[in-house]
């Protein structure tokens, strides 16, 4: 005879315990079995035609059940899978808030049969509360938790994901009370934290979202024809070649005398042709040109040497 749910099972039976894929509703073509047979049904048998008025009350029989078998024992452990079982209508309910997110809905009844298992680890009967008010909003939680964790961008500590949520329910109290936008101050009042706390929660509201690289832009905004987002973020900076050569030119100009550095210095940086270095030094043009040439001719050699 196969076991029944109101006996006990020796430890050494074999496990039956039912694989988590029938649903709680009635299939298709199958009538809801009466309650009294779901109850002296052999463990082995499929859960696929329980109405979701019997699971509630075949549900209370086992949370019963359950409470007088040890933990980790093997019955403790098929009388909870059952209970699972039983219950993944919620899950499935709960999920189907969320069905327009970009996640796979298999992931998201993964994620909320989690919150399921936890809501049976903590039912108690003696609470006097059923079991689909008590699990819903755990099962909706671990949801929310899991998008909460996944959506962003670019990770940010639970305290700064929490912080945002945060700010943006003071925000919209404080905008419908001011009849505007609040300040930082007035954010910080609302919340009872430092003004440097609300700046840094807003700094990691950015990482919410972000735009792709291969992003092309908006019509309206008036940019059409432009080319994707990574193509307009930068370009290449021909000067930052320059830089080692500044580097390495400072000590060589430093040692030159004193008159070929201002020379150096109004024909490069006050941008003073030859005629007017040369009025301003008392010299010829053409000596100004030989000078400057020789200079030129003496560094040049000097990065050369370097390189």
């Amino acid at each position: 005879m196969s076991p029944r749910l109101d006996a006990p099972r020796t430890p050494d039976a074999p496990s039956t315990a039912v694989p988590l894929v029938h649903p709680t509703t009635p299939s298709p073509g199958h009538p809801a079995a009466p309650l009294d047979d779901l109850i002296d049904r052999p463990l082995d048998r499929p859960l696929d035609r329980i109405g979701p008025v019997d699971a509630r009350a075949l549900s209370k029989q086992l949370f019963a059940r359950l409470a007088e078998l040890e933990e980790g024992t093997h019955d403790h452990a098929y009388v909870r899978n059952t209970l699972v079982e039983l219950n993944l209508a919620l899950v499935r309910f709960a999920a189907a808030r969320f069905g327009t997110r970009s996640e796979p809905m298999e992931d998201i009844v993964q994620v909320g049969t989690i919150g399921l298992i936890k809501a049976i680890d903590r039912f108690e009967l003696t609470r006097g509360v059923e079991f689909p008010t008590f699990a819903m909003p755990t099962i909706i939680g671990e949801i929310k938790r899991f998008f909460r964790d996944t959506s962003w961008s670019v990770h940010v500590p639970r305290r700064l994901q929490e912080l945002r949520l945060d700010l943006a329910r003071a925000g919209d109290a404080l905008a419908q009370r001011l009849d505007r936008a609040p300040t930082v101050a007035e954010l910080a009042e609302e919340l009872g934290i430092s003004p440097e706390e609300v700046v840094e929660g807003m700094a990691a509201s950015n990482a919410y979202t972000a735009a792709s690289l291969d992003a092309q832009p908006d019509e309206e905004d008036g940019s059409g024809g432009e080319a994707a987002l990574a193509d307009r973020l930068g370009y290449e900076d021909h000067g930052l070649t320059g830089i080692e050569y500044i580097a390495s030119l400072k000590p060589m100009i430093a040692s030159l005398p004193a008159r070929e550095r201002q020379i150096l210095s109004l024909r490069f940086v006050s941008g003073m042709t030859q005629s007017e270095i040369g009025t301003e030094l008392g010299i010829s043009q053409m000596h100004v040109s030989r000078l400057l040439a020789r200079t030129l001719a003496r560094l040049r050699r000097g990065l050369t040497l370097e390189e």
